[in-house]
């Protein structure tokens, strides 16, 4: 069959290969696209909010399947699109519809959603401009540091944590008065979880899901979890403290909630869903949903994923999801992103990279990459993503570390420290 994946960042080159794999796929074809995609289909310039030229394109090229990628899709309906129009509507499109997506559009919307279905998750309120001097009473009447969320989309980085009251109310003040554009127009407030993060992730066909290998991200852009946040630095998959105990918790108070809750609030639902998730004293609770998966996260569940991917998708898509079963290798997956120097501030694209041809053990996937006059340069923050397996979570950084410093180009940076967090704890 004939496949569109519409995106273009390493998130997407993971799916792109996965979905190249698979015995059912005839041809894919990923708009936009990178040049890593281009190894495992074919490129398509147009845009994945461009609806219209999506549709001539599906036609065009007898697509049969679209999995969406990037959230701005979903969140501005895409999944409606294809429904309501009746030369597409039979083409099945993996994400969520355009009401089900504000659980990652719409901070507000996700923290009532899991407030209504009992999912634990930090106090909270949200305001406008509207309600500024209320937003600031509620902010003194928190304990430090404090969380601040723009309530829409802001490629990851709308989320501050302010150690000072002080702090706390003028980022809140400069929040609403547009500091993340109209993604800001909205803030919610909420109180700080003491804790280790990890991510979940599920692929639901709306009544049923299989459950993914789980991830940690690290998205500090410096050693140690410090400076500014980011996109994402690097990933590790599965989380060595996510025992069977952890998640039966996870399952009984977030994961099958949701699915009920989806249900209850006739919200439909056919793709993926990542639970962000901060596990405190052995409790977990919920940050914030996205209605995708995450980068750099895909790019280490991923690999761990034995399944045809496409056979998975198709049973999403005919709510098929029941007799399915997901196999899942053992070992384990690291993956180091290296970056442009300056992100996530002010950094210069167009830097040429070599050295990708002498990675040998792991999966180099392309973020922020184009070719120009035939020469491969940067064109993101986040340029490449260095993906290992490895017996143990050691073994696989280890080789991502030493393949991260054979690949060359002007500022890259990395992190050197991924995994640090849950290496201590297994010390």
């Amino acid at each position: 069959m004939n496949i569109l994946l519409l995106g273009s960042g390493g998130r997407e080159h993971a799916l792109a290969r996965s979905i190249a794999q698979s015995k059912l796929c005839s041809q894919l074809f990923i708009a936009p696209g990178n040049p890593g995609t281009a190894q495992h289909g074919k490129n398509i310039l147009l845009s994945p909010t461009d609806f219209d030229a999506i549709k001539k394109c599906c036609l065009e090229n007898k697509i049969e399947l679209v999995v969406v990628g990037p959230e701005d899709p979903l969140v501005k309906g895409i999944y409606d699109f294809f429904i309501s129009d009746i030369e597409l509507k039979k083409i099945p499109v993996i994400g969520p519809s355009k009401d089900a997506a504000q659980l990652e559009g719409s901070k507000a919307f996700a923290k009532e959603f899991m407030l209504k279905h009992n999912i634990p998750t930090a106090a909270y309120q949200s305001f406008d401009v509207n309600s500024l001097e209320k937003g600031v009473e509620f902010i003194r009447a928190l304990n430090t540091p404090v969380v601040l969320k723009a309530d829409g989309l802001a490629a990851g980085k709308g989320v501050l944590i302010c150690k000072t009251l002080d702090i706390a109310e003028e980022e809140f003040r400069n929040m609403l008065h547009g500091k993340f554009g109209s993604a800001s127009e909205r803030v919610v407030v909420e109180e700080f979880l003491h804790g280790i993060e990890m991510s979940v992730f599920i692929l639901s066909d709306g009544l049923n899901y299989l459950l993914l290998p789980t991830a940690k991200d690290y998205k500090k852009i410096g050693e140690g979890d410090t400076g500014l946040n980011t996109g994402g630095m690097g990933a590790i998959s599965p989380v060595p403290f996510a025992d069977d105990l952890l998640m039966k918790k996870i399952v009984g108070q977030m994961i099958q909630p949701t699915i009920d809750g989806l249900q209850e609030d006739k919200l439909v639902y056919k793709g993926f869903i990542y639970f962000g998730l901060m596990i405190v004293n052995g409790e977990p609770f919920m940050i914030e949903y996205n209605c995708r998966m995450g980068d750099p996260e895909t790019e280490a569940v991923l690999p761990r994923i034995e399944s045809d991917l496409v056979e998975l998708f198709l049973a999403t898509a005919n709510e098929k999801l029941s007799v399915k079963k997901i196999s899942i290798s053992s070992k384990y997956c690291a993956t180091i992103v290296l970056t442009s120097g300056g992100y996530p501030e002010l950094y210069e694209k167009g830097k040429t990279i070599s050295g990708i041809e002498s990675i040998k053990n792991s999966v180099v996937f392309h973020a922020g990459t184009t070719m120009t006059n035939g020469e491969l340069q940067t064109s993101g923050g986040r340029v490449l993503a260095i993906t290992s397996l490895g017996n143990t979570l050691e073994e696989a950084l280890k080789i991502s570390k030493s393949n991260a410093e054979k690949i060359q180009f002007e500022e890259k940076y990395f992190r050197h420290d991924i995994g640090f967090d849950v290496l201590n704890l297994k010390n």
